[in-house]
């Protein structure tokens, strides 16, 4: 007990550095599931949170798809909401400047139709953080290239690697790159988005499925989109644990079915340095929070001075930093 009374007056590192984005802990919300932070910022204490990402961002404004967007299933949720935001422009001239009070990195979520939509959404928000607003960016590349046939971009390791390669010339952020599910090889792919210039990875992103809609106002239709939630997980996990052992050189943001810090903890086992909660979220506001107080509880239990140090033992001594 002694001991245990001694280790508890250490002082217990939580943060992490995701290519030269220092986050005081490595808890942060999924992309599409955190809106721009005005409706959980009544919720929850936003400054608690290692980094801020934004819902997907478009060129122009967005209304999204109609009716039915959402659907819960056994373990998950389908959602087809059609990144809905409202441009550019207005996240940087309102969305932006409302998060950056919160003092926590913030990073931005991007999505287009063309590599030329990218490209500007990319050079536009580098204009932007000279401000010292954004930290990073992240590029959502599940979005179907028009000028391929619908295919994603994320789908054809030679796509991903033009459009990383494009796009890695309009800025000195920090590119961190949001890898479809929906691939046979993954490891293939992330090979193609680091060596084209990503700087770090996030996976997963999420599953296509397809449900027919069983109850409420729009009962009898089928709901086609996006499927998330504790069922994911263990794909998830594979994923990650995949692209870990490449030893690309990059960090890694576990996401997929993370809903406690147990599941946290599993991300950080098989290589993830950083960790993105989405449909928890939905499930209860206050989940992140609780995620970073589990963390800290953790290593306080396990003698563990430094996150980091869990983190390094798992991944096999691979470095967290990125490549910058």
């Amino acid at each position: 007990m002694k001991v245990k009374a001694n280790f508890l007056r250490v002082k217990i590192n939580l943060s992490v550095n995701i290519a030269g984005i220092s986050m005081k802990n490595p808890v942060m919300p999924a992309s599409g599931t955190f809106g721009y932070g005005e409706e959980y910022s009544q919720l929850i204490d936003i400054s608690r949170l290692g980094a801020v990402v934004t819902k997907g961002t478009t060129f122009n404004p967005r209304e999204g798809n109609p009716q039915p967007r959402i659907y819960e299933t056994a373990s998950g949720i389908i959602n087809c909401i059609g990144l809905q935001n409202p441009g550019i422009e207005e996240v940087i001239r309102e969305k932006i400047p409302f998060l950056r009070q919160f003092g926590v990195p913030i990073i931005v979520n991007i999505a287009g139709e063309t590599i030329e939509e990218y490209e500007y959404l990319v050079k536009r928000l580098d204009q932007a953080s000279s401000k010292g607003n954004i930290a990073g960016l992240e590029v959502n590349v599940s979005c179907p290239n028009i000028k391929e046939g619908g295919m994603a971009f994320g789908q054809d390791p030679k796509i991903l690697s033009k459009l990383i390669g494009k796009v890695r010339k309009k800025t000195s952020l920090p590119l961190i790159v949001k890898l479809t599910p929906n691939v046979t090889d993954i490891t293939s792919i992330a090979q193609s988005a680091v060596e084209a210039g990503a700087d770090a990875l996030s996976l997963i992103n999420t599953i296509k499925a397809r449900a027919k809609i069983r109850r409420g106002p729009q009962v009898g239709k089928w709901i086609e989109g996006g499927f998330s939630g504790p069922a994911i997980k263990p794909i998830a996990l594979r994923m990650v644990s995949e692209v870990a052992k490449a030893n690309l050189g990059v960090p890694i943001i576990g996401i997929g079915g993370i809903m406690n810090t147990e599941d946290a903890l599993d991300f950080f086992e098989v290589g993830a340095t950083a960790i993105a909660i989405g449909t928890a979220n939905f499930i209860n506001p206050k989940v992140m929070e609780e995620m970073i107080k589990g963390l800290k509880k953790y290593l306080i239990d396990n003698k563990i001075t430094d996150i980091n140090h869990l983190i390094e033992k798992k991944k096999g001594g691979v470095k967290n930093e990125g490549k910058r």
